[in-house]
């Protein structure tokens, strides 16, 4: 009896160490990431997807914010020695982090990775700074026009009117705003610094030259983009105040029929159906003086402070995220870009592409659409526009004098940065 007993222990500790074992296996990734609602509902989706089929690896993703909280959060985490393993960079912001030696050359993986001959070149770019690799993309998008089919038949259009020109937008801007305001209703939503950075390039300029990196803040064109960006709110008062502040106050108000006109990510796809169903129109960015959108959007980049094993793990993750598969999931919940070739063809993406009107515009789109410069500078640059815009925006300063200031801020910060 004492020898089946010890038999019996012998084997129950084999099978608690074995389990115990496997469980310190497990490799955990921790993923930082700026997804929330429907958006972080399919990032769930696709994460669960992956653990399924790798349960040697545990992705532990946690919500920051948006893209700023996450550039704040990751250089306070950094020193702290609180980083993540994995993280989302915005595609002109991860300069920065790879120029100090936060994220990891993702070149001899990438290089390796099947995945990398099925991505569009447009996606293959985005990740590359000084000719190594930094991110994979994962969500990629470009600006849109986006408008209420109800609020523009409700101002009198009986028939879709034209919205190609600077011009145009405002002419139904101050339709909508002179017949529907005193209902509440805004003609346009202050866009966003996306689509600000998407109206100079419209415009035929820049904020920075893509190649040389050379400031064209203060650029004639660029300058004349602002004016008639700014002149929405305090002058032609088409578009209100709050959402200058804060972006997020714009675009709720077009979720809730009280704005006509949003110029926004395709990102904002998926929310802006949800919210308006059948009354949601999408249209191309307008092209002023010329047809030229931004490519917007994050990746994925892994942190150098974490372990080899780690690092492997983490470039597993983000090389399915970018699959096929993961991507025709993302695209058909959210709206942003197919950054896959071979996701279009996939049944989720094929039914989204035939059942969401619309979702196919930013698609359609990238045949002129582009990078945009990514040095150190960027960060601060796009810290430093909103507290500009802002300025512009409620008419506490001029849009020349101001955009001259800010360039020439711009050029010593770049000097300071290089040093």
């Amino acid at each position: 009896m004492p020898s089946r007993l010890q038999t019996i222990i012998a084997t129950s500790a084999v099978a608690l160490f074995s389990v115990v074992g496997s469980a310190q296996a497990q490799t955990t990734v921790k993923f930082w990431h700026s997804f929330s609602k429907a958006n972080g509902k399919a990032l769930e989706q696709i994460i669960g997807n992956f653990e399924a089929a790798n349960p040697e690896i545990h992705v532990e993703a946690e919500f920051i914010g948006n893209y700023n909280d996450i550039v704040t959060k990751l250089q306070a985490a950094i020193p702290a020695r609180r980083a993540p393993d994995a993280v989302i960079m915005e595609v002109t912001r991860y300069g920065l982090f790879a120029d100090r030696g936060v994220l990891i050359d993702l070149t001899p993986y990438f290089d390796a990775d099947p995945l990398k001959a099925d991505l569009y070149d447009y996606a293959r770019e985005v990740g590359v700074y000084k000719g190594k690799n930094y991110i994979v993309p994962f969500n990629s998008s470009t600006p849109v026009l986006y408008y209420n089919k109800d609020i523009l038949a409700r101002a009198g259009y009986t028939s879709e009117p034209s919205l190609k020109t600077f011009d145009d937008i405002l002419a139904v801007s101050k339709t909508i705003t002179e017949k529907l305001g005193s209902e509440g209703i805004s003609g346009i939503a202050a866009p966003g610094q996306f689509a600000r950075w998407g109206l100079v390039m419209s415009n035929d300029s820049e904020l920075l030259d893509a190649k040389t990196d050379e400031v064209l803040l203060d650029k004639p064109n660029t300058i004349e983009a602002y004016q008639w960006m700014a002149s929405l709110v305090h002058e032609q008062k088409v578009a209100s105040p709050d959402g200058v502040t804060d972006e997020d106050v714009g675009r709720d108000a077009f979720y809730a029929g009280k704005v006509g006109i949003s110029l926004n990510s395709t990102g904002d796809y998926g929310g802006a159906r949800k919210a308006l169903g059948d009354k949601l129109a999408v249209r191309a960015m307008p092209c002023n003086k010329t047809c030229s959108v931004p490519i917007g959007g994050a990746g994925i980049g892994i942190l150098s402070t974490s372990s080899k094993d780690v690092q492997d793990a983490a470039y597993k993750f983000i090389s399915y995220a970018a699959s096929p598969e993961a991507n025709a999931i993302w695209f058909a919940a959210t709206g942003y870009l197919p950054i896959n070739k071979k996701s279009a063809a996939l049944p989720v993406a094929v039914d989204a592409l035939a059942t969401q009107p619309g979702i196919d515009v930013a698609i359609k789109q990238l045949e002129f659409a582009h990078g945009r410069a990514r040095p150190p500078v960027v960060t601060w640059m796009r810290t430093t526009e909103y507290k500009m815009w802002e300025a512009m925006a409620l008419g506490q300063r001029g849009v020349e004098e101001t955009i001259k200031d800010f360039a020439a801020q711009t050029r010593d910060e770049a000097k300071r940065a290089s040093n």
